[in-house]
């Protein structure tokens, strides 16, 4: 299982110095992928500056040459797809071929009204950016949605992998529709291998490999000095607590985690939290 870490993006880390450190530093010690969170913060403290995902990831990208760079997960409703496409693929060819694009419908009711998108539509949007993907990145439009705009995007050769986040059954069989792998977050450890086990039957069921899809969790670490007991919320306790929450994710079939801190720690703080994690885990940070 690999692991990859969230960049430095809002509060404290969100400025270029720490951005550049947390990007190189990643690289050198051995960290498998930079992955970045598409928020606009709803009163939350450690979401009151938060930078635009995709610049940071240009920006990561100039200053790498070999980690991965992902987003998990952007928005996808809040986009017009075809300048979202553009933009993917632009950030694709300048990472030469770097990218793991993950998209989801979003968190919060307060980030849909801020952007004017109806939480009815949120589904449909998320198929039109999907079909204006496939069209621009040389596969078969699925659906019925129009996907002419994707002709002002440039083609590359290399697909990006597609991930999804999803929880309901609904998202679960789009994942196993339409993307290379699924991308949860926020739930609980037991809960994952069923579901997966869920979404590789509904991928056979299309008629698709399953072992060509992965399993990416997002894991936000919650350290704490003295042992959670009763219960507890994932990847939350002692580094012990933690690494035995990362070896149950790694059972349940995991490919990657994606680690990131709940507060607003300095940098210093946040490679220190993913090395003591990394290193009480068997697992590998090389891709």
């Amino acid at each position: 299982m690999r692991l990859g870490v969230s960049l430095a993006q809002s509060g404290r880390l969100a400025d270029p110095a720490a951005i550049r450190s947390a990007a190189t530093g990643a690289e050198q010690v051995g960290y498998s992928s930079l992955w970045v969170v598409d928020r606009l913060g709803d009163g939350h403290p450690d979401l009151s500056t938060m930078l635009d995902p995709l610049t940071v990831l240009t920006y990561a990208a100039a200053c790498t040459t070999r980690v991965r760079l992902g987003t998990s997960v952007l928005v996808a409703p809040w986009y017009r797809p075809a300048l979202l496409a553009r933009s993917l693929t632009s950030l694709d060819v300048l990472s030469d071929g770097r990218l793991t694009v993950g998209l989801g419908l979003g968190a919060t009711l307060d980030e849909f009204a801020a952007v004017g998108v109806p939480q009815r539509e949120l589904g449909r949007r998320l198929d039109d950016a999907l079909d204006v993907l496939e069209a621009t990145w040389g596969g078969a439009p699925v659906g019925s949605s129009p996907v002419a705009d994707a002709a002002v995007t440039p083609l590359i050769t290399r697909r990006p992998p597609v991930l999804l986040a999803a929880s309901s059954h609904e998202g679960l069989d789009r994942v196993a529709r339409r993307a290379d792998g699924w991308n949860p977050a926020g739930l609980p450890v037991e809960m994952l291998g069923p579901m997966w086990a869920t979404v590789r039957d509904l991928a056979a069921g299309h008629g698709r490999n399953p072992d060509a899809l992965q399993l990416v969790v997002r894991a936000t670490l919650d350290l704490r000095d003295e042992p959670v007991d009763g219960e507890r919320a994932p990847y939350s306790g002692t580094v012990e607590q933690v690494a035995a929450d990362l070896a149950d994710t790694r059972r349940a079939g995991a490919h990657e985690v994606i680690l990131g801190v709940t507060c607003d720690n300095c940098l210093d703080e946040a490679l220190d939290i993913y090395a003591r994690v990394a290193e009480a885990c068997d697992v590998t940070t090389a891709a």
